[in-house]
């Protein structure tokens, strides 16, 4: 569907169709005006002019000032870097905590901090122990490792209670503070996450030479942009290259060996660290959101209802004809739903109303 053509965005709510008998999506049709750069695709070659990203990105421009917090990991000493964004105008007194994917950094959530500053709440945006300017180690990573560091940054910053997001892999970093962390936690929202099956069974494992192996030979321009392509289903955004040129510098730099190394311990996480168990067992008020059309999974619709109903207390959003990343591709829906459950009582029930619905109910059941 093009970007010039009207797209529907989809809530649930309770009105009831008489007619039917049954519960029904209001549907806000929403006229989406295409950029002049959605019509031209991306470069073949990657420009001559882009240099190499520093393995510390340095040389990556960050939307807000960078600070960092000393962190310890299996004995040795890290530097944890984050940006903490203050309200632009009159705080609301809430934090929201931002925990960023695979093929990004703290930085990426440019238009999510701003949103979020614009209407009254502190933002820290933190880069994992791997990303962005926080610390390169090559180490054996797990999910608890940037869950435990980030409590420790609220420890340190003096915030007792803060709401919980995460994009894609860190929608499952958000899943694993919210279970490990409930008294801190007054919100948690899965963008897009990953891993929402356990991905072991009928499959091997890999070992982590062979990955790296597969990293640092296989990673490409064209295997970086086919990644970043796959999250747009509506077409492609000049301004999406960014994203790009951020990662593939990467390649280009003398440490990418290195770099290489701490992406595929990273990879590892998805296959040894599954978070599925663990929805059942959180009960603070939750929220599942996301575009329909993310290529990275089969049918995210059904493997999003499914997070919903093993959370205690979920509402469950779904955009239809919008891929992984909303908060790019349709920011002002995007994040007017976000900004309504974060102002929302955490001690209030989530709405309940989508159990009603279709959303993502398999045909006949």
């Amino acid at each position: 569907m093009s970007n010039a053509r009207q797209s529907g965005f989809r809530r649930q709510t309770r009105g009831v169709d008489a007619r039917r008998g049954r519960w029904l999506l209001a549907v806000t049709v929403v006229t989406v005006a295409a950029p002049v750069s959605a019509q031209t695709g991306p470069p073949a070659e990657p420009p001559a002019d882009w240099e190499a990203t520093a393995i510390d990105y340095s040389n990556v421009p960050y939307p807000h000032l960078v600070s960092y917090l000393e962190v310890e990991v299996y004995g040795d000493p890290y530097r944890l870097a984050y940006m903490d964004v203050a309200p632009a105008g009159s705080a609301n007194g809430q934090t929201v905590v931002l925990f960023h994917g695979m093929n990004f950094f703290a930085g990426g959530f440019r238009p999510t901090i701003e949103a979020l500053r614009n209407e009254g709440f502190r933002v820290i945006a933190i880069d994992r122990l791997g990303f962005g300017r926080s610390s390169k180690p090559d180490i054996h990573y797990n999910l608890h490792i940037p869950a435990r560091n980030a409590k420790r940054l609220l420890d340190a910053l003096g915030i007792e209670r803060a709401a919980i997001v995460g994009h894609s892999m860190g929608g499952m970093v958000a899943t694993r503070f919210a279970s490990t962390y409930p008294e801190t936690t007054t919100h948690v929202a899965m963008v897009n996450q990953i891993g929402l099956t356990d991905s072991r069974p009928g499959r091997a494992w890999a070992d982590p030479a062979e990955t790296y192996e597969s990293v640092l030979n296989g990673t490409t321009y064209e295997s970086v942009l086919r990644g970043h392509m796959r999250y747009y289903p509506n077409g492609w955004r000049t301004e999406y290259l960014e994203w790009v040129k951020v990662q593939y510098g990467l390649t280009l730099s003398g440490d990418w060996p290195r770099m290489a190394r701490v992406r595929a311990a990273q990879r590892q996480i998805l296959y040894e660290d599954p978070v599925v168990y663990e929805w059942q067992h959180i009960a603070t008020k939750a929220l599942v959101i996301g575009g329909a059309e993310d290529r990275l999974v089969a049918d995210y619709p059904t493997l999003a209802r499914n997070v919903a109903e093993e959370l205690q207390n979920a509402e469950l959003v779904i955009f239809p004809e919008v891929g992984h990343s909303p908060h790019f591709e349709i920011p002002e829906p995007f994040h007017a739903e976000l900004v309504r459950f974060l102002r929302s009582d955490p001690d209030e029930p989530a709405d309940q109303a989508w159990r009603d619905t279709d959303v993502g109910r398999a045909p006949g059941s």
